[in-house]
């Protein structure tokens, strides 16, 4: 196991023991453990080959053995059965916004809630309001949770949803009998999560492509299997479709189960005002009786000229304004993860990282990139442990001393992710955030505040001197918590007037900005830049993500800061910060 992952076990232990009632201190032991373990610079392999891991400060004989044995093993007894010590009912609660391990044991103790289910009852009766320490407002949200968790467990997140889709689509494209494969669907079009994966295959063999699609050592279940149409569920729940076609009917096919709904209607409608008639089989005129008489269409491209329009790409079907401006000029090229030339708001093990600096250094220059940006977290995020004035102003010298000594062809720019106090004011002493190339700053904390108080406070930091770029808008996690209140467009209008970057943060969970905001934002003048907030070096991949949603709000490399060379980013930097030369 990796350190991250060894650190993951760590904290279910930590969880576990204090669904248990366990004593506070052991409880404390293994969550520091999992944070000292995420933070530490030094190599765990080393450490372990030469018996240093009980040198750590914090680290215990007993928990240095946990930590060899998953390191070596992959797995841990005491970790299996203390899971099985604990009722999987309480576990799931876990799962729920906002109910941690303490509330979930005191409504275990107090009403004999022991699932989801009997809290959901629990609630219908008014007996959480009711307990100390909970209330009508704590019972209120938790009903929320409930009902986001049911909701979010039929979605999967694009990134996740990648795993299983682009190995199946390799492997239909790999089939003799196959012709042309594509996915299709919400994920085709790039949306930030998915119901289901849809394959669209051009074959005149369709038996052999549906065994193969069935047969898949991760399939859980066969839920439908046709001649035309299979459908299959995997172990993590989601479900794909695959449709097997004649060639000259694929591209209509991939049209239209692509999708989105919105879009299809308004394609159908131009075609029938065009006298077509326009469906999955195919575009022939109205009055013919079959779609035998289909147009004939080699590609997407041959489809959308038929109807004398440019070509549509995939992520901007949503049907909100693409079909007009497919009617004139069409589409600039849109943004391309080949494109960056770097990126900024990242995190090292001097917060909550799990790579030092020289190794994150290291992945970016492997990636071909010119910059990366540091930024740790500031101190009110000590649960990060982030950092004060005196840490960040050593971790500046550190970066200087790096960029100085030519060991790696990629720049690193110093910056850091400055928590948004409740006040709108800033974490760290603006004199030392000033010695920053760069400052991201974003909110943290009291999510609850109204809108007013949150489009204000967000304002205010992005009028601060110091600000460079405003991180993760809305504070959103995709399929587990919602986004805080905010008036969107006040802070779009305010970030320009200020010169202010406003992040596209590209992990998977956040991809905020939100899509729908970024064309008008881009046509107003707002820049953004596509940041993977990467905690370890294989966060750097999240770009891709990013991209996707860059490309959904329309955006060329024309409106991305790091699509830009170094020489011009440091120009940009140095209009906030005039110590800034390469």
């Amino acid at each position: 196991m990796t350190k991250r992952e060894i650190a993951d076990v760590l904290n279910d232990i930590s969880t576990l023991l204090e669904l248990r009632g366990e004593n506070p201190f052991k409880i404390r032991a293994y969550s520091n453990g999992a944070r000292k373990l995420e933070t530490l610079e030094e190599d765990l392999d080393e450490l372990i080959a030469e018996g240093k891991l009980a040198d750590i400060q914090g680290f215990g004989k007993a928990l240095v053995e946990k930590i060899k044995m998953l390191h070596t093993d992959g797995k841990l007894e005491f970790y299996e059965n203390l899971k099985a010590s604990v009722d999987p009912g309480i576990v799931s609660m876990l799962e729920i916004p906002g109910l941690g391990a303490k509330k979930i044991k005191v409504l275990n103790e107090s009403i004999g809630v022991s699932s989801i289910e009997e809290l959901q009852k629990a609630c219908d009766d008014n007996r959480v309001a009711e307990l100390k320490g909970f209330g009508k407002k704590s019972q209120d949200k938790i009903v929320e949770g409930i009902k986001n968790r049911e909701a979010y467990g039929k979605r999967h997140l694009w990134w996740r949803a990648r795993e299983i889709a682009e190995p199946i689509l390799a492997g239909l494209l790999a089939l003799e009998d196959v012709e042309k494969a594509s996915h299709a669907g919400s994920f085709r079009r790039r949306r930030e999560h998915v119901g289901d994966l849809d394959f669209i295959v051009a074959s005149s063999k369709p038996g052999p492509v549906m065994d193969w699609f069935v047969s898949q050592s991760h399939v859980k279940e066969v839920t439908a299997k046709g001649e035309t149409k299979t459908s299959v569920r995997f172990e993590s729940g989601l479900q794909a479709d695959l449709r097997v076609v004649p060639a000259k009917q694929y591209c209509f096919a991939l049209h239209h189960f692509t999708g989105s709904k919105d879009h299809n209607v308004q394609m159908r409608q131009r075609a029938l005002a065009r006298g077509l008639s326009l469906s999955e089989w195919g575009l022939k005129p109205v009055e013919a009786e079959s779609f035998e008489d289909s147009l004939e269409a080699e590609s997407e491209s041959d489809l959308f000229r038929l109807l004398d329009l440019k070509f549509v790409p995939a992520e901007l079907r949503e049907g909100l304004g693409e079909i007009e401006t497919a009617e004139g000029k069409g589409f600039p090229p849109l943004l391309e993860v080949d494109h960056l030339c770097g990126v900024f708001h990242n995190h090292t093990t001097a917060s909550d990282g799990s790579a030092t600096l020289e190794e994150m250094t290291a992945a970016a220059q492997d990636l071909g990139w010119e910059y990366w940006g540091v930024a740790d977290h500031s101190k009110a995020s000590f649960q990060a442990n982030g950092l004060d004035e005196e840490r960040l102003l050593n971790q500046i010298s550190r970066i200087k001393d790096l960029n100085a000594s030519n060991k790696f062809s990629t720049h690193v720019f110093s910056g850091n992710e400055c928590d948004i106090l409740p006040d709108g004011s800033l974490d760290l002493d603006s004199e030392v955030l000033m010695k920053l190339d760069y400052v991201v700053t974003s909110v943290h904390s009291s999510f609850s505040q109204s809108e007013a108080e949150m489009t204000a406070r967000i304002i205010k930091a992005i009028e601060n001197p110091a600000t460079t770029m405003l991180g993760h808008l809305s504070g959103r996690l995709l399929l587990k918590r919602e986004a805080y209140k905010l008036d969107t467009q006040k802070v779009i209008d305010a970030a320009i007037a200020n010169g202010v970057v406003i992040e596209l943060n590209a992990n998977p969970y956040r991809l905020d900005m939100d899509w729908r905001f970024w064309r008008k934002a881009a046509e107003k003048g707002l820049l953004t830049s596509i940041n993977p907030d990467a905690h370890s070096t294989d966060h750097f991949a999240f770009v891709e993500s990013g991209v996707n949603v860059g490309r959904k709000g329309w955006l060329t490399e024309d409106n991305v800061i790091n699509t830009k060379p170094l020489t011009e980013v440091v120009k940009i930097l140095a209009g906030k910060r005039p110590h800034l030369t390469c």
